[in-house]
């Protein structure tokens, strides 16, 4: 007899994994990946500083969006924790008093770092396009780009790359410009 054995693992193991680690459950199988390294760290931090004001507060911007770090995801059987995520006031008038949003987000955003971007670029990125996400950002801060994708129907079309140093208007935040560069500033 032939066949894989391995027990799909459940929320309780993903308890069990140490605080110090960020742990998923994809497809049944368990990810547990340790916090990320300054160039990740900076990215993330920094993206949620631009379009915090704007678009989460209104402030300099249209508003309109609950944008939070590192949300945990209660999306069918899978766990995840996308690096940003936000959903438009409109779904989501009011921040829920829980530990995981069963609520798919409009937008995500996946910080790339060499042990995650497998990860993030494969099965989470499905699990992103069944769950009717509309936009999704992968942003690589050692090869310094933003890769921008919208869904059509149940994939992703891929909406173009920005690089460096360039000032962008892009969806679903296109009403302002970003400032690439302060994603990689040292």
């Amino acid at each position: 007899m032939g066949g894989d054995q391995r027990r799909k693992k459940t929320y309780a193991d993903l308890e069990a994994v140490p605080p110090h680690l960020v742990a998923e459950l994809v497809d049944g199988e368990l990810y547990a990946s340790p916090r990320p390294a300054s160039p990740h760290a900076r990215a993330q931090s920094a993206l949620l500083g631009e379009l915090h004001g704007p678009f989460n507060r209104g402030r300099g911007g249209p508003g309109g969006w609950l944008l939070l770090f590192e949300p945990e995801l209660h999306l069918g059987e899978d766990v995840l924790v996308p690096d940003l995520a936000g959903w438009r006031r409109e779904r989501m008038p009011e921040l829920p008093q829980v530990v995981g949003f069963t609520l798919a987000p409009d937008w995500v955003c996946e910080v790339l770092s060499p042990s995650t971007a497998a990860l993030d670029r494969e099965k989470k990125m499905k699990v992103y396009a069944r769950e009717g996400v509309r936009h999704l950002w992968m942003v690589d801060p050692l090869k310094q780009t933003l890769e921008v994708y919208g869904r059509e129907g149940e994939r992703w079309e891929p909406m173009g790359t920005h690089t460096g140093q360039s000032r962008v208007h892009t969806e679903p935040f296109a009403s302002l410009p970003l400032e690439l560069g302060e994603l990689w500033a040292r």
